[in-house]
């Protein structure tokens, strides 16, 4: 089984399931107020790739990842723009699907709302009120985190360390019996929508509905709840706090990966270093950033330069090339390569140490190839293509981008270059450059470009 590393446990464990054979995941969605940025594209791409590595060990996946389409973030860009706050969550949901589509995300099997679950949100803030566990101001409900005893498990902090923190993404009121304790519900303010509660219309907090979805799609003591760094707290400690509070055995295991830094700084709206994905895919290959993505263990920073996508855009290249390479190759993958693979994997989803090994078989099959041993080649060859499928790496292998004439003689020039023939390879290059192509001579084999 797989070994991953547990928020909670400060350390890798395995992965415990709660039904055998059967993963069930909450992945934290977008807030649909703009257009995705890279460091969403590195959220859903290692949930993505542990997904379908999950899959393809046989196990039966859910995954649930919802959208928080009612918010400050969305009511205020609404205001200011003079729109209705559902136009901008439905343009930006779509423009979210459009990105992923692109990146190559496949769709979570459930996409709860957070409007269709107020009505649920609403009957959970009623049972905490009537338990004591929460309370009524001028503003709102909220929680009181001082009745949850663990409070603060998450962020390996007792509830003194965190008074001081607050619990919600602004501070709102000055009604709080403590400086932890968060909105479960928020009263309406001109201007703002709203539905009706018990103790007054409202809208719910940003982290009463995604308690409320993941319960209800997944249930209770459900296997894997995920998002990145800065939602260990206050977001996913206020999640699993109300749970706690009404009695429910919430997410068995915690996953988190780590941030996204540009030029050495962590990505930040505040600096300016925001990247939208649908900019980025004009600029480069999306294929490389998925690459890049891979390349970097989940849980460490992750340095997005012009510098690093250029190298992973070539790199891509040369693997299309390659797969162009063994479109008809027939073999199968070697099974000791691909237990290797599986063992990388499932030791902390170590997608680097997975990304070496295919590059390593893509070298081994041209060595291969070049050496005349078409076996072992078409082994190697199908090893690396397995990997990069599971890896969520789509190849270009049908030859589109370049012309089988300028294919057939790449492969005259490295069999002559396999030979030692240098004039014949010499002359297979100038043809090539007559044409308007060059090659490029890399360890993972000859890349064809168009001068």
């Amino acid at each position: 089984m797989i070994s991953l590393y547990d928020t909670v446990e400060s350390k890798v464990v395995p992965l415990r399931l709660r039904d055998p054979g059967q993963v069930s995941i909450y992945v934290c969605g977008p807030t649909v107020y703009g257009p995705p940025h890279i460091g969403h594209g590195r959220h859903t791409m290692v949930y993505d790739v542990l997904r379908r590595f999950l899959v393809w060990k046989g196990l039966d996946v859910t995954f649930v990842s919802n959208i928080t389409d009612i918010d400050d973030k969305i009511i205020g860009r609404a205001n200011d723009e003079g729109r209705e706050w559902q136009d901008i969550a439905t343009k930006c949901e779509n423009i979210w699907w459009k990105s992923m589509d692109l990146y190559n995300v496949d769709r979570p099997d459930h996409v709860p709302h957070a409007t269709d679950y107020v009505d649920q949100m609403v009957e959970l803030i009623s049972v905490l009120l009537d338990d004591g566990k929460a309370y009524l101001t001028g503003d709102g409900v909220y929680l009181r985190v001082s009745q949850v005893a663990d409070y603060g498990l998450l962020a390996n902090q007792d509830l003194d360390d965190l008074l001081e923190g607050g619990g919600d993404r602004t501070v709102v009121g000055t009604e709080k019996e403590n400086p932890a304790d968060f909105a479960m519900w928020k009263f309406t303010k001109e201007g703002e929508p709203s539905w009706p509660s018990p103790w007054g219309d409202g809208r719910p907090g940003w982290h009463t509905e995604c308690v409320v979805m993941a319960l209800d799609i997944l249930g209770e003591g459900f296997d894997l709840h995920t998002g990145g760094l800065d939602l260990v707290f206050p977001h996913h400690e206020n999640e699993r706090a109300q749970a706690v509070a009404n009695g429910k055995n919430f997410a068995t295991h915690w996953m988190h990966h780590g941030f996204v830094e540009m030029e050495g700084e962590k990505m930040s709206k505040s600096l300016g270093n925001v990247k939208n994905l649908l900019d980025l895919a004009e600029q480069f290959d999306p294929r490389a950033y998925r690459l890049l993505v891979l390349q970097s263990h989940y849980r460490s920073p992750m340095e997005v330069t012009e510098a690093t996508l250029n190298n992973a855009q070539a790199a891509m290249q040369r693997l299309d090339t390659f797969a162009r390479r063994f479109a008809d190759a027939t073999e199968s993958p070697d099974a000791e390569a691909m237990n290797e693979f599986d063992t990388v994997m499932s030791r902390d989803l170590d997608s680097a140490g997975a990304v070496d090994l295919m590059f390593r078989k893509v070298r081994e099959a041209n060595t291969a190839r070049d050496a005349g041993d078409g076996g072992a080649a078409g082994s190697a060859a199908a090893t690396a293509l397995e990997i990069a499928s599971v890896l969520g790496l789509e190849l270009e292998s049908s030859g589109d981008d370049v012309p089988a004439e300028i294919e057939a003689l790449v492969q005259r020039r490295t069999d002559a270059r396999a030979a030692k023939d240098w004039a014949a390879a010499d002359q297979i290059r100038d043809e090539l450059t007559a044409a308007g192509w060059t090659v490029e001579d890399s360890a993972d084999g000859p890349v064809a470009r168009r001068i």
